[in-house]
């Protein structure tokens, strides 16, 4: 009997460019070996309740959309405890995540690579209860991804995202908050805060600096200090765009955090809306997720899942053996 597939696809996302490749693909992964069932989503949401409800029924899930459609599948998936490893076809305006892990942005290579590749274990951020794929951010521009009108992100694209963010910036608001964690203790007022596990956000490469790795047990994280002059913001500005040192972006990398504001703060999670919360438990969920990669040193992952299954059962039976030999 032939491998089960689930494939769910956002019909919308990236100006609804699937719809023309769609029997393409379904033709790649049938050659592949694979029996297809194909979910295109109704509504918000959707894929999040067809993967948790179906994803443990088949060998392999494949998600296409932008980064919101995987994070709901993959949110679905953990939200029952579902290991089925996933693959991606990027169509969204944006696609960090798939750019992270060098997924083509050729629709019919991707699928290619989803069929002909190998499993990679990569980690998922825990936000309370919820999770995220590869950010959770909250404050300057986090809204725009959510507000922009779908129509518009699908006319201009990543323009659309940066369009409506600079009718921000002259009203930029901040929040009073604590940041724990076993590396720094943080206080104060902030305008922006994001924790990540990807190479680039909204487009932009350097917001999440050097040595970036997906499966490494630790996010990237950044805090930005409100300015109150505008030579402080002249610092920010210089600071983000060439890497300039500063003492009012904070940043660092950790497994988990926790985020304590004086109001309910908007977050959002992988470009979607998370909630407003006034606190929240951020904890990284290592090699939580397996994902269909072809073979890429350039992917920024340690191993690929077998390896890692493998080092892991290597330093199991290392510690048994030293706990039965007499000191």
């Amino acid at each position: 009997m032939g491998k089960k597939m689930l494939f769910i696809f956002n019909p919308r996302s990236g100006k609804g460019s699937i719809k023309t490749r769609l029997m393409d693909i379904l033709d790649i992964f049938v050659k592949g070996g694979y029996e297809v069932t194909v979910h295109p989503t109704q509504a918000y949401m959707d894929g999040f309740k067809i993967a948790r409800k179906k994803a443990g029924e088949y060998d392999i899930v494949v998600a296409s959309g932008g980064d919101g459609t995987l994070d709901e599948i993959v949110s679905g998936m953990l939200r029952v405890d579902c290991t089925t490893p996933v693959g991606y076809i990027p169509a969204g305006s944006t696609n960090d995540f798939a750019n992270s892990l060098h997924i083509s942005k050729n629709m019919l290579q991707a699928a290619t690579d989803i069929v002909e590749g190998v499993p990679h274990a990569f980690d998922v951020g825990k936000f309370n209860q919820d999770y995220f794929v590869y950010i959770a951010a909250f404050g300057l521009f986090t809204d725009v991804s959510y507000e922009t009108n779908q129509d518009l992100k699908n006319i201009l694209g990543h323009a659309a995202y940066i369009l409506e963010g600079t009718q921000r910036i002259f009203n930029i608001k901040s929040y009073k908050l604590q940041v724990i964690s076993e590396e720094v203790n943080l206080e104060g007022e902030f305008i922006f805060g994001m924790v990540s596990n990807s190479t680039s956000v909204g487009g932009f490469k350097k917001l999440t600096g050097p040595d970036v790795m997906l499966d490494d047990g630790v996010f990237e994280v950044m805090f930005i200090r409100m300015p109150k002059t505008l030579l402080e913001l002249n610092e920010i500005i210089a600071s983000l765009v060439g890497g300039n040192d500063t003492k009012m972006i904070e940043a660092f990398k950790t497994s988990s955090l926790t985020v304590i504001g004086e109001e309910e703060i908007p977050w959002t999670l992988d470009g979607e809306y998370g909630g407003e919360h006034d606190r929240v438990e951020i904890r990284n969920l290592k090699h939580a997720v397996k994902i269909m990669l072809p073979v890429n040193d350039k992917v920024p992952l340690i191993n690929n899942a077998n390896e890692t299954e493998n080092i892991e059962e290597k330093e199991q039976e290392e510690q048994k053996e030293q706990e039965i030999t007499p000191q």
